[in-house]
């Protein structure tokens, strides 16, 4: 094995920490190519699809990637920014004022950058500039509030094949979840507060979050639960009697079966019910994407209104609220606990310089 070639080493410079975030991903633009290129690397994933890879590659490659691209091509384009992916947009914020924001709490050392599991910038490519910018400590935050395999686990998985090819490893600390972070759902009320204060309250709020199928629950993957408490504690947060509201999972691929109830099939029955107004939080997503704009803004909002509802609200996800940037910080800071003192002083620092130059090492 050949490791990657480490950065020039400057004596007596101090070491730094950083913040990597990460989310999901996107392609690069909505086409049928970049949409094909960024579905094959997601849909190769096995922490994705747990299918025996002989069944699973010739449905993928003969299949998926043949019909999907173009489909999926055409929603992106219906939500697609003047900056780009809505995705890419808001996470990249939300590492800038991030950075910001721990500046002015008195960290303006700390490097935070923003990486994508799949498509670009690859996590590959962020740890490499954390490497040249001297990050001896460094704090992976995937963006997903509820742990799940086939999130937060890969997310790690990117981040260790990256170390296997690393000779010199900056320490590692990961942000499991925040599910039930009070930061986290003090957010995600305050996001909902101001919708209702602006439009008025709906006669019922569906909490949908992104589907997973049903084995992964029955093979221990805590998702569901989680999924479960984030709804309990945002429902008291906003004082909702248990018939205000609903969890749901949307995003179902394939004919096995998901997680229950289905977003769509909630929608539709509410509409036919009679329920003239109905507003969908996504509270498993910190940013709007394809999932929250296109699927439940557009999508879910066909569904309820073709089944006889009348008002439908998509509200925002958290993306960049003053509330959520603070959390987000609170997070990483109770995560980086001890990594906050300084390894030696300047005094110490320069010493440290003159006794290595002292011994011949390079200027």
């Amino acid at each position: 094995m050949s490791f990657q070639a480490e950065p020039a080493y400057a004596h007596g410079a101090p070491a730094r920490i950083g913040i990597l975030l990460v989310n999901l991903g996107t392609p690069e633009a909505p086409t049928a190519v970049a949409v094909r290129r960024y579905l094959k690397e997601f849909l190769s994933d096995p922490r994705v699809v747990e299918i025996p890879r002989l069944l699973w590659w010739p449905i993928l490659n003969g299949i998926i990637l043949n019909l999907r691209p173009a489909k999926s091509a055409a929603k992106y384009a219906k939500i697609w920014d003047k900056d780009g992916s809505p995705l890419k947009v808001h996470t990249e914020r939300q590492a800038k004022l991030l950075r910001g924001y721990l500046g002015a709490q008195g960290q303006p050392g700390l490097v935070v950058d923003y990486a994508m599991r799949y498509g670009n910038p690859s996590i590959d490519s962020v740890l490499s500039r954390l490497k040249q910018q001297r990050c001896e400590r460094i704090l992976l935050l995937p963006l997903y509030p509820q742990y799940a395999a086939s999130s937060t686990a890969t997310a790690l998985d990117a981040v260790s094949a990256v170390f296997r090819r690393t000779r010199n490893i900056p320490e590692l600390r990961m942000v499991k979840h925040f599910h039930d972070h009070p930061g986290y759902v003090a957010a995600l009320a305050e996001g909902v507060r101001k919708h209702w204060a602006r439009h008025g309250k709906p006669d019922r709020l569906l909490m949908s979050f992104h589907g997973l199928p049903r084995y992964t629950l029955e093979r221990g993957d805590p998702y569901h639960c989680e999924c479960q408490k984030t709804a309990r504690l945002l429902a008291g947060a906003l004082a909702l009697a248990p018939e205000q509201y609903q969890l749901s999972f949307q995003s179902r691929f394939g004919r096995a079966e998901w997680l229950q109830p289905y977003t769509a099939a909630t929608l539709a029955q509410w509409g036919k019910q009679g329920l003239s107004r109905v507003d969908v939080v996504c509270p498993g997503f910190v940013a709007d994407c394809l999932e929250t704009l296109e699927e439940i803004g557009i999508e879910g909002k066909a569904e309820f209104l073709k089944a006889g509802g009348k008002e439908f609200h998509a509200i925002p996800c958290l993306n960049e609220g003053d509330a959520w940037i603070q959390a987000l910080a609170q997070i990483a800071q109770e995560h980086m606990q001890g990594w906050d003192r300084a390894d030696a002083n300047p005094d110490e620092l320069a010493q440290s310089r003159r006794r290595a130059l002292a011994l011949g090492a390079p200027r």
